[in-house]
C-alpha cells in the first residue's frame, strides 16, 4: 500500500510538474558591482514621421552564455510597465555574423544569446516604436518636440547592478534641434551630440527633451549650482514669458532651498513642453524633471493657475523620493522588483509639499491653493471604495493596474497615495503646529529629514520607523498609531481633521470656485460629482459616476451618454438648470444613451447645485494662512 502510495504521488509530482514548469533559472540575479567595459548606445531620433526611435548597440562580451535585459521596473513609475511590446527588429551580431537570441519563457524582459568565440563586441540592433496615438501610450515625437527616455531605449546585461554598468550614450536629432538634460555633454557636432559616459542608473534618470523652439531660462542667477527651466513649445509665440511670470519660478527654487536645508544635485533642469500633440508627464528624476502641458501656460497664464502646481511638485521629488527612498526601492537594478509600502511618504508628502510650494512662491495664489484643498477634501470625502479599502493598499495600485484607466474609481479606488496622502500629511502638520503652540511644524520635520548629506547625489534609503522617528524628535507623540490608523482606516469620510485644526470646514454652495471653472474648462466636462453624482463631458459622455449617488441609484454607468435633458437636447447649461429648477420638485428627466439603446432615467433630487469651497471656523486660528505663506 506504501508504495502505492509512493507511485501515486511520484506520478501526481510529475503531471504538476509539467502542468506547472519551474521559473526558469538562467537569467543571472544582479550580484556583480561592476560589469567589465563600456557599452555604447547610439540613438537616432530623427523619423519625426513615423514616430520611431532606432538603436545600435555595442556590448563588450566574453565568449559564452549572456542574457541581456529590457527594463521592467520602471522608476517613478511604481510598477513593471517597461513598454516592451514597443520594442522591436531585434538583432544581434559578433564579428559581422548574426548571433540568434531566445527569450526567457517566464523572465519575457530576459533575452539570451550565446556569444560565439573569438567575440569581443555584441552588437544590437532594434526599434523603439513610440505610440502612434493615445491608445498604444504616451505621444514622444512630435514634428516639434520629442522625449528620449533612455530606459526606453536601452538594454543592459543581466547579473549586474545598475550602478555598475557604464553606458556612453549618443544621440542624433533633427537639423537644427536644441535639447536639454541632466546628462553631461562631451561634445556636439552639427546634430550628433556624445554624452559623458555614465552609469546606467544615472542614464536611465536622465531623460532629454529635444525640439524645434526652445527657451532656456535662469532660474537662480548667481546661485551654488544652476537651476534651469528649459521650455519647447509647438510654436515660438508659446515661449514668450514675461518677467513676472519667471519670477515666482525663481522664488520656487529658493523656497525649496529655505524648506529643506540641502540639495542633491550638481545642476536641475526642468524638463518643459508645452503642446497640443507631444504627450501631458510630470515624471521626477533626482536632476531633473520632465513635465508636459498645454500651450497656454504663460500665454495664457491668467487662466493656468489650477495647473501651476506640477513644477513644484516635480521639483520636490529631488529631495523627497529621488534623494530620500523609501527602503523597498532599493533594488540592485530596473528588473527586481520594488515595494511600494511607503508611496504616501514618497508622493503623499510630495503632493502636500508641492502644493505648499506653489503658494509660498506665487505660482498659486493663496485663495487657489485653499480652493484646491477645497476640491482634494471634497473628492475623497465622497470616496464611496474608502469602506472597504485603506489608503494604504492603494500603493500597489501601479502594480496591480498600471495605471489604466477605471470604470468605477470611485468604488476601485486608484493612486489615493497622492491627494489623500496629502490630507493626511496636513493632519500631521497642523497637529505638530497645534502640541507645540505653533513653534514647531512640518516645515521642521522637512529640514531634519531631507537636510542630510548635503550635497550628496546618493540616495538615502529610509523605514516607517525613520519617518516615525523623526517626527518623535520634532514633537512627542504616538505618530506610529497615529498614522498606522491614517493609512489603515476606512473612515466614514476623508481625513479632515487637519483641516478644522487649520481652521477650515468643508462647504458646499452653488456657485463653483475659480478653480472648477478652470478645471472644467480645460477637460470640457462640467463636475456635478456632488450633486447628481457624475461628470459629463461635452458630448454628453457621462465619467467618473459616484458610487452610491444619485445617478448610481437611477442605474447609470460611464458607458452612458446624456442626449436629452427634460426633452430638449443635451447641453451643460441646460442640465444645471434642470439641476436648480428640481429644487421645487419639477424633475430631471435624461434620456440615456448606452450603445443602441436609448432610455429615459428619473433622478430624484432636490439639492441643487453643490461645489465644494473652504469656510473659516469663527473663533479659531488660521493655521493656513500660515502653512501657505513664503519662508522668511
Amino acid at each position: 500500500m506504501t508504495a502505492l502510495l509512493s507511485r501515486s504521488a511520484s506520478a501526481l509530482a510529475l503531471a504538476l510538474a509539467l502542468a506547472f514548469p519551474a521559473a526558469h533559472a538562467d537569467v543571472p540575479a544582479p550580484v556583480n558591482p561592476t560589469y567589465p567595459g563600456t557599452i555604447v548606445l547610439n540613438v537616432d531620433a530623427t523619423n519625426l514621421s513615423q514616430q520611431i526611435f532606432r538603436m545600435r548597440m555595442s556590448i563588450p562580451v566574453k565568449p559564452g552564455p549572456l542574457t541581456l535585459l529590457y527594463p521592467q521596473w520602471l522608476p517613478a513609475n511604481h510598477g513593471p510597465n517597461g513598454p516592451i511590446t514597443q520594442l522591436a527588429g531585434l538583432k544581434f551580431t559578433a564579428n559581422g555574423k548574426p548571433v540568434e537570441w531566445t527569450r526567457d519563457p517566464v523572465h519575457v524582459y530576459a533575452f539570451h544569446v550565446n556569444v560565439p568565440e573569438g567575440a569581443a563586441t555584441l552588437e544590437a540592433e532594434y526599434q523603439y516604436l513610440s505610440p502612434l496615438d493615445a491608445t498604444q501610450g504616451r505621444n514622444t515625437m512630435t514634428d516639434d518636440i520629442l522625449g528620449v527616455q533612455w530606459i526606453s531605449t536601452t538594454l543592459y546585461p543581466a547579473g549586474y547592478v545598475a550602478r555598475g554598468v557604464t553606458v556612453q550614450a549618443n544621440l542624433k536629432l533633427p537639423t537644427g534641434w536644441q535639447y536639454a538634460t541632466a546628462l553631461e555633454t562631451e561634445n556636439r557636432q552639427g546634430d550628433d551630440i556624445r554624452f559623458k559616459p555614465s552609469d546606467l542608473e544615472t542614464l536611465v534618470d536622465s531623460p532629454l527633451f529635444a525640439g524645434r523652439y526652445y527657451k532656456q531660462f535662469d532660474l537662480d542667477p548667481g546661485g551654488k549650482v544652476p537651476v534651469r527651466l528649459n521650455v519647447f513649445a509647438d510654436t515660438p509665440e508659446s515661449l514668450e514669458a514675461k518677467p513676472e511670470q519667471i519670477e515666482p519660478h525663481r522664488k520656487l527654487v529658493q523656497q525649496a532651498y529655505k524648506l529643506f536645508g540641502s540639495y542633491h544635485y550638481d545642476h536641475y533642469d526642468f524638463l518643459f513642453a508645452l503642446s497640443d500633440e507631444f504627450g501631458g508627464i510630470g515624471r521626477e528624476h533626482h536632476q531633473s524633471s520632465e513635465n508636459g502641458v498645454k500651450p497656454g501656460y504663460f500665454t495664457d497664464w491668467s487662466k493656468s493657475e489650477a495647473g501651476r502646481d506640477l513644477l513644484p511638485h516635480e521639483y520636490t521629488h529631488s529631495w523627497d523620493g529621488k534623494f530620500r527612498r523609501p527602503a523597498g526601492q532599493n533594488v540592485p537594478n530596473f528588473n527586481v522588483p520594488m515595494q511600494n509600502e511607503l508611496l504616501y511618504v514618497y508622493e503623499g508628502q510630495t503632493q502636500y509639499w508641492g502644493n505648499v510650494l506653489a503658494a509660498r512662491s506665487g505660482l498659486v495664489s493663496i485663495a487657489g491653493a485653499r480652493d484646491a484643498l477645497a476640491a482634494t477634501a471634497a473628492r475623497y470625502d465622497s470616496v464611496a471604495g474608502r469602506a472597504w479599502r485603506s489608503v494604504q493598499d492603494t500603493v500597489y495600485d501601479p502594480i496591480m493596474n498600471a495605471r489604466r484607466p477605471l470604470g468605477w474609481a470611485n468604488w476601485q479606488r486608484s493612486e489615493d497615495y497622492y491627494s489623500e496622502g496629502q490630507l493626511i500629511w496636513l493632519d500631521v502638520d497642523t497637529r505638530l503646529r497645534e502640541m507645540s503652540n505653533d513653534k514647531r511644524s512640518l516645515n521642521d520635520f522637512a529640514r531634519a529629514f531631507y537636510s542630510i548629506n548635503d550635497g550628496s547625489h546618493l540616495p538615502a534609503f529610509y523605514t516607517f520607523e525613520d519617518v516615525v522617528a523623526t517626527l518623535n524628535k520634532i514633537q512627542p507623540y504616538d505618530w506610529a498609531s497615529f498614522l498606522r490608523s491614517k493609512l489603515d482606516g476606512h473612515g466614514p469620510g476623508a481625513p479632515l481633521d487637519g483641516l478644522a485644526r487649520a481652521g477650515w470646514k468643508l462647504v458646499y454652495t452653488e456657485t463653483p470656485t475659480d478653480l472648477v471653472k478652470g478645471a472644467d474648462d480645460r477637460t470640457k466636462a462640467t463636475d456635478l460629482s456632488y450633486s447628481l453624482g457624475f461628470t459629463v463631458g461635452a458630448d454628453g459622455a457621462i465619467r467618473g459616476l459616484v458610487w452610491d449617488g444619485v445617478a448610481f441609484r437611477a442605474g447609470l454607468a460611464a458607458n452612458s451618454s446624456i442626449v436629452a435633458v427634460n426633452n430638449r437636447v443635451y447641453k451643460p447649461e441646460l442640465l444645471k438648470k434642470a439641476i436648480t429648477e428640481a429644487k421645487d420638485g419639477k424633475p430631471i428627466q435624461l434620456l440615456v444613451k448606452k450603445g443602441n439603446v436609448l432610455r429615459t432615467v428619473s433622478l430624484d433630487y432636490r439639492g441643487g447645485l453643490r461645489y465644494p469651497r473652504l469656510e473659516r471656523i469663527p473663533g479659531t486660528k488660521d493655521r493656513l494662512e500660515a502653512i501657505f505663506s513664503a519662508l522668511k
